[in-house]
């Protein structure tokens, strides 16, 4: 159900630098009160809030390999108020009410994150240079600005246009022709972080466990039964903790599916180059592309390019870090982007799933089945910053106590499920196709402005 044994030294660059020490697998029967699947940012996160809102729980965290290992340690680590696909999107599928009220979401959830790492002295290298969505064709331009007067008429105040001058003194690129200017963002290390958050939940009494991949979920018995290759958990509650790997259970099977984005690192940008491009801000930067790329300064001065494409899995397969054409690819973007990089190596590629629900928006709540079984997935890539809000939403949906967080139109929604195999996959490369379209429609008529 859950992989067997694997390596993660090379999921990503994050993995890379201080040796990591395992914590023990699961083995024999064990009693909780509360058992989490999952040693991401969600799981991690919902144990820590659960702990700080009932201290005398006893909790028990099962990670199939190591803390971060999915996509909490594969991502560019941005920290972001971005919610599903866009403003729009959720304003045109769920209401401008409902879109805005997800906004504020956001926003607590970036400020959630930044008082974790304050609070509890997490070493994550976290920034808070705020962020810039750019314009690179004529298309984009328009896109953008109406995202700004959506924002405006929405009452959100604290993002701006940037014309090109502004934001080529920002971050000199040839292809910038405006961009969207916001200063709720940061950026982590994410495998620091979540590295960090395993410390804080210890440090609160809950038991992780590494390497122990939960091979049957019961729930057909009081308490809930877990089983492992060594051990046995039983729980009278369950967090399931996965996102991009929800549909490996049968419970969440149909609610998300994966689809993988891919990343580029540079060598530690030569003084030259850095001062060629600026960038002294070290602002997280996406564009407006209908499949976006998002890049970043490292703590270290490397240049992290992703996105450009995504990959689909088929079913189960759970195999498709490398795409060696994205990786290319991804390389010349870079390059375009900015001809300072002429000569810098590229020295790092990887990949990690995205959770994609098929209204594109998050979901977080109950099992319809059963209620003493929560879930949460959804996050459209966006979930550095929401999976730590969520864990407080699960927390408190898990202990029955009301909030504006528990009252969010995403929390206990019905969730439209995606169709079985081959039907999914069909549905799914409809849709990345559109947007491939999309993108090169619209640089192709940038081309000839």
């Amino acid at each position: 159900m859950i992989s067997a044994r694997d390596t993660y030294e090379d999921k990503s660059f994050w993995f890379e630098g201080e040796p990591y020490s395992e914590a023990e697998s699961l083995s024999g029967e064990n009693r909780v009160d509360v058992a989490i699947v999952g040693g991401g940012f969600t799981g991690l996160a919902t144990a820590h809030f659960l702990k700080k809102l009932e201290p005398s729980l006893n909790i028990a965290l099962l990670e199939a390999q190591v803390i971060g290992y999915g996509a909490s340690g594969r991502n560019a680590g941005f920290s972001m108020t971005l919610f599903g696909l866009s403003l729009s999107v959720t304003a045109t599928l769920y209401g401008r009410e409902r879109a805005l009220s997800a906004h504020r979401y956001m926003e607590e959830a970036v400020e959630t994150l930044e008082r974790l790492v304050r609070d509890h002295g997490i070493d994550c290298d976290y920034e808070r240079p705020g962020f810039l969505r750019v314009a690179t064709t004529p298309t984009q331009v328009r896109r953008i600005q109406n995202e700004l007067e959506l924002a405006d008429r929405m009452g959100i105040r604290d993002v701006e246009w940037l014309d090109a001058e502004r934001v080529r003194a920002e971050v000199d690129s040839p292809t910038y022709l405006g961009a969207w200017w916001e200063p709720r963002c940061g950026l982590v290390n994410p495998v620091k972080l979540a590295r960090g958050m395993r410390t804080v939940v210890e440090g609160q009494g809950v038991a992780v466990y590494e390497r122990s991949p939960v091979t049957s979920l019961r729930l057909d018995r009081s308490p809930i039964a877990l089983e492992t290759p060594q051990g046995r958990l039983l729980a009278d509650r369950a967090v399931l903790a996965l996102n991009g790997y929800s549909h490996l259970l049968p419970q969440l099977r149909g609610r998300q599916v994966p689809a993988f984005t891919h990343i580029v690192l540079t060598e530690p940008l030569p003084e030259e180059v850095r001062e060629g491009i600026g960038w002294r801000g070290r602002q997280g930067i996406e564009d407006a592309r209908s499949l976006v790329h998002y890049y970043r300064l490292t703590a270290d001065d490397r240049l992290l390019m992703g996105g450009r494409d995504v990959t689909l899995p088929y079913g189960d397969d759970m195999a498709h870090d490398r795409k060696e054409r994205t990786f290319r690819a991804l390389e010349q973007d870079a390059r375009r982007t900015f001809p300072q990089l002429s000569e810098v190596r590229f020295t790092h590629h990887w990949g990690g799933p995205v959770s994609v629900p098929l209204q594109l928006v998050p979901a977080l709540g109950h099992l319809p089945a059963d209620r003493r079984v929560f879930y949460s997935l959804g996050c459209m890539g966006h979930g550095v910053s929401l999976t730590q809000l969520n864990g407080l939403t699960l927390a408190e949906l898990l202990l029955e106590r009301q909030s504006e967080r528990t009252g969010q139109f995403f929390v206990d929604r019905r969730v439209i499920p995606w169709p079985g195999e081959p039907f999914r996959m069909g549905v799914a490369a409809v849709l990345r196709q559109a947007f491939r379209a999309d993108d090169a429609w619209a640089e192709r008529r940038g081309a000839g402005r």
